[in-house]
């Protein structure tokens, strides 16, 4: 458990212990004698079950509603005062609401149906029902109300991040999966052209055929790992998705676009391979490459705007191509979760369908950085070299 749940429990246990000395008092005001001893243990076991729900929400809620359940039915027959009390009746309110936010529907349904259940049993332990519903149901209902609302709000707030998430996956997936259409279209093409040009040469020069055809099977490898990619990609035929920008046209773009950004005021040093290593990269590669520092400049411009300087690298050795885009913006208490938005998660799918892995998070000293790897097969290359 985390120091803040730890904090929070602690701060709990003492609400219920002041709850239930509370009561106490009050009941051996009013009844004398040991009366309140029945209602401060009974309490006391619901109580400790509720700061024990870390470990097992499910059965805590099971065990604090079943001890509840035989305090309302002792209440009941042995004359005790009402039961549940406030504190087993707060002791329950943290049951229910962890329950309802936690557990299956099924199971949060259960528990919350039970609450509400020993809330209402408080009417049979009233010892007069002249004057109207007694105020100890009234507050029993009210808190299994409050304990449901609070469990509700969070789950439904979860399940739209969740929802919210799985359309930026989607559409991230969608987005490549047309770039890399592109791709393969553009290759099947060379593979046509070159097929063609392959009969003509067989006509008039025989001995260059073998040439031609080394030539076809370059370009279709190529097109059959895009495939590969695309395949594994579609998901949701129905959602269009638009290329991004640069996706085939390599890494021409990124000068333009880290222009854009340094009219906001902010230094980049860009640091990038030579124009004719980046031309033999896969077209996805390249797309991917100019997604990442697109998303990262983005993040930089809206969570971090004190940074005065951004440094963009891609550097590749041999078959790994690595990408960082790291700010100098002062380390805030927050930070982390303002740059943990959707955009993340779009070039964490993008990366990985890739086969890469993205890691995003604070620098040494200070600063934030994005650090992708993306595998780059020799390969891919060969197409490109092979038409030279």
């Amino acid at each position: 458990m985390r120091i803040g749940g730890w904090a929070a429990d602690v701060g709990l246990g003492a609400v219920f212990a002041a709850v239930l000395a509370f009561w106490a008092s009050r009941i051996a005001d009013s009844w004398g004698g040991g009366y309140w001893r029945f209602d401060c243990a009974a309490g006391a076991v619901v109580c400790v079950i509720a700061l024990a729900r870390r470990f097992d929400p499910a059965r805590a809620a099971a065990a604090g509603l079943a001890v509840a359940a035989t305090a309302v039915l002792a209440a009941r027959f042995v004359e005790l005062p009402s039961e549940p009390g406030p504190g087993m009746a707060l002791g329950l309110a943290v049951l229910v609401g962890t329950a309802v936010r936690a557990l299956p529907v099924r199971t949060a349904c259960g528990v919350a149906a039970g609450g509400l259940a020993v809330a209402a049993g408080s009417l049979l332990t009233a010892h007069t029902l002249a004057a109207g519903v007694p105020s100890v149901t009234l507050m029993n209902v009210l808190a299994w109300a409050v304990a449901v609302v609070a469990g509700l709000c969070p789950r439904l707030l979860d399940a739209r991040r969740r929802a919210v998430a799985d359309r930026v996956r989607r559409a991230e997936r969608l987005r490549l999966a047309r770039e890399l259409h592109d791709v393969v279209a553009h290759h099947v093409t060379g593979i046509v052209v070159q097929a063609q040009a392959a009969r003509l040469v067989a006509r008039k020069s025989p001995e260059k055929a073998g040439d031609a055809l080394a030539e076809i099977e370059a370009a279709g490898s190529g097109a059959l790992a895009a495939m590969r990619r695309v395949v594994g990609l579609l998901r949701d035929p129905d959602e269009p998705a638009a290329p991004a920008p640069g996706a085939v046209t390599g890494l021409g773009g990124l000068g333009e676009l880290v222009g854009r950004f340094e009219a906001g005021g902010r230094a980049v040093r860009l640091r990038l391979p030579g124009e004719e290593e980046t031309a033999t990269w896969p077209s996805e590669v390249a797309g991917t490459v100019y997604r990442i520092v697109q998303e990262s400049l983005t993040n930089v411009s809206r969570h971090a705007p004190h940074a005065r300087s951004v440094t963009v690298s891609v550097e590749r050795d041999r078959e790994t191509l690595t990408v960082e885009v790291a700010d100098d913006s002062p380390r805030g208490p927050s930070r982390h979760h303002q740059r943990g938005g959707y955009g993340l998660i779009g070039m964490r799918e993008r990366v990985e369908a890739l086969g890469g892995t993205l890691r995003a998070g604070p620098s040494p000293g200070a600063g934030w950085s994005v650090l992708a790897t993306l595998p780059v097969p020799r390969s891919q290359a060969l197409p490109e070299r092979a038409r030279r």
